[in-house]
């Protein structure tokens, strides 16, 4: 049985809690998380690559175990959880690696490879954008009409999204097998969801949620000039991103593995053996 850790590390006055297994001297994988879960979405993923690899998986500020200060003492925007990932990773020693992003995970993790492209060794994205292409519109219309005129008109839709019912939506939807998820995901998240004060750091982040698309044109830059390896492992009948957003990849790294599952948004939880499978495949070659 692969031993994995629990362990929190102080940055700057915020506690991280990550889960971390492997042997520090192995290829790192750094596992990002998104919206509304946080590193438990990876607790099955990291031992399936511990043997070859050092992984690690935190939480974001305002997620999982992490800490959540108010928004009074906190900017919960795109661009602070990624200054706080990166003073993370530099306290934990860790220069070089491959990283896997998913949703939240993936603006978080294009702001570390393009503040320090030499350190990214591989990206695996999974149902995490860089393109326009594949936002469903049906989940992103109320999104984006709060953050651009945020007020008493356009709030009550996306506050909506914070509770139980969409939550588990974002689980099941495009699952063929529901049975094969664990009613423990989606509870976990929305009892972190339910603390005091947690609505409005999520409120906050929805309202920042547009900087990421201005950034788009910055990332594609970076995978054109960087050529970085990329394997995109997506849940092709997502409900909140699309798989052309996975195959919008090839235009910028014509190199890029993309490959198409029968899955949902949270595609670990129903494919975990084929996405480790994909991921120890590419990362053997590429690493």
């Amino acid at each position: 049985m692969t031993s994995v850790h629990h362990l929190t590390e102080d940055v700057d006055g915020l506690s991280v809690f990550h889960r971390e297994a492997g042997h520090e001297d192995a290829p790192t994988i750094v596992l990002l998380h998104g919206f509304p879960s946080s590193s438990h979405m990876f607790r099955h993923l990291i031992p399936a690559l511990a043997d070859r690899y050092h992984v690690i998986a935190p939480d974001h500020i305002g997620f999982g175990y992490s800490s959540a200060p108010p928004v009074e003492d906190f900017t919960y925007t795109f661009d602070s959880l990624a200054e706080v990932t990166a003073a993370f990773l530099a306290r934990r020693g860790i220069r070089e690696y491959a990283v896997y992003v998913q949703d939240y995970g993936a603006p978080i993790g294009w702001r570390l490879a393009m503040g320090a492209p030499g350190r990214i060794t591989a990206i695996v994205t999974q149902n995490g954008n860089a393109y326009s292409d594949g936002f469903v519109d049906a989940f992103w219309a109320g999104l984006f009409a709060y953050a651009a005129a945020p007020g008493p008109d356009t709030e009550p839709p996306v506050r909506a999204a914070l509770g139980p019912d969409v939550t588990r939506w974002q689980y099941e939807n495009g699952v063929p097998d529901p049975s094969l998820l664990s009613p423990d995901s989606w509870t976990l998240d929305q009892t972190l969801l339910d603390r005091p004060g947690n609505a409005d750091v999520q409120l906050a982040l929805f309202r920042d949620y547009p900087a990421n698309v201005d950034l788009y044109p910055r990332v594609q830059e970076y995978f054109r000039t960087s050529q970085v390896p990329l394997l995109a492992v997506w849940g092709a009948n997502d409900g909140i991103f699309g798989p052309a957003g996975a195959t919008a990849f090839l235009r910028d790294l014509p190199e890029a593995e993309v490959h198409l599952l029968d899955a949902g948004h949270f595609a670990l939880e129903s494919h975990l053996d084929v996405i480790a499978g994909y991921m120890r495949g590419f990362l053997g070659r590429v690493l």
